[in-house]
């Protein structure tokens, strides 16, 4: 039906507005029209429930001074915790210089090396052919008797056996250029590794010697004595004991003055000769 626009006004019973209808002959014409209409509900719907729920928050602009308030509280936590922080007192795990310094005066200083000394500690010579080096032999002080060869020198091995055992320091026999030492070894009833042999040469040359000679040597290398016989013995107990308490003898100063008394004698030749037990108490290396 078709309502004509420029008709009679009189005829509208509800004053509306003039308007051309069409009904369609099929109504599934309008489920385009009712589609859109429940998608405008359902948008109202959502409108409603997003005013109801951050409403309280957006209005009148509560935002900004929500977030203005928390970066000013941050600031203000990362400002103090930086005050407090600078204060502190900064705990150290070591403990303090003055204690170290202290515990460190009450020890005993370590002794100086002795280059000698040092180099002749650093030798390797050799034990029934095994190698052997002299830094692990025992005790802190150590006698050697350097025998070269074709030494007939039993009765002054002897008597340095003997002082030896009399100042509890263990005796060995080194023999230079390769010199077997096992039969004087056995006639002093010393143990077989208290018999070493420089089979390659590797004693330093100042202890090359061509005639017996007794050095005393501190294990640390702090120190080391070289006694000859000079036509009056082998006097080396009251060196020995000297090194064995600490003193620092040089080489070359035989007269230097021991820490002993001067009337520890060395043993004669005979007593050691007679008296084998003394060489066969002799310490074992």
């Amino acid at each position: 039906m078709c309502v004509n626009a420029g008709g009679d006004p009189g005829r509208d019973d509800y004053g509306l507005p003039p308007v051309d209808i069409e009904i369609p002959d099929d109504a599934r014409e309008l489920a385009r029209d009712v589609l859109a209409y429940h998608r405008e509900l359902r948008s109202r719907r959502r409108r409603r429930l997003a005013r109801r729920f951050y409403g309280p928050i957006t209005r009148d602009g509560m935002v900004l001074p929500l977030l203005a308030g928390c970066l000013a509280l941050t600031l203000v936590a990362a400002t103090l915790l930086t005050v407090f922080t600078a204060r502190q007192p900064i705990v150290s795990p070591r403990p303090p210089r003055a204690a170290t310094s202290s515990s460190s005066g009450a020890a005993s200083p370590a002794p100086a090396v002795n280059p000698e000394a040092a180099a002749l500690m650093n030798t390797t010579l050799f034990a029934a052919g095994v190698p052997e080096p002299l830094t692990s032999l025992p005790g802190p002080v150590l006698v050697l008797a350097l025998v070269p060869r074709g030494c007939r020198c039993l009765s002054d091995l002897k008597e340095i056996a003997g002082q030896a055992f009399r100042a509890s320091t263990p005796l060995y026999l080194v023999g230079v250029h390769d010199t077997s030492v096992r039969r004087l070894t056995a006639e002093l009833g010393l143990g077989p590794t208290q018999g070493l042999e420089d089979t390659g040469d590797l004693l330093p040359a100042p202890y090359r010697v061509a005639a017996l000679t007794a050095v005393l040597v501190r294990t640390d290398g702090s120190a080391v004595k070289v006694v000859k016989n000079h036509g009056h013995g082998f006097e080396i107990e009251k060196y020995v004991r000297a090194l064995g308490q600490g003193s620092a003898v040089q080489p070359g100063t035989a007269s230097a003055s021991p820490a002993v008394p001067t009337s520890a004698a060395p043993t004669p030749v005979a007593s050691a000769a007679s008296g084998s037990p003394a060489a066969s108490a002799s310490p074992a290396g």
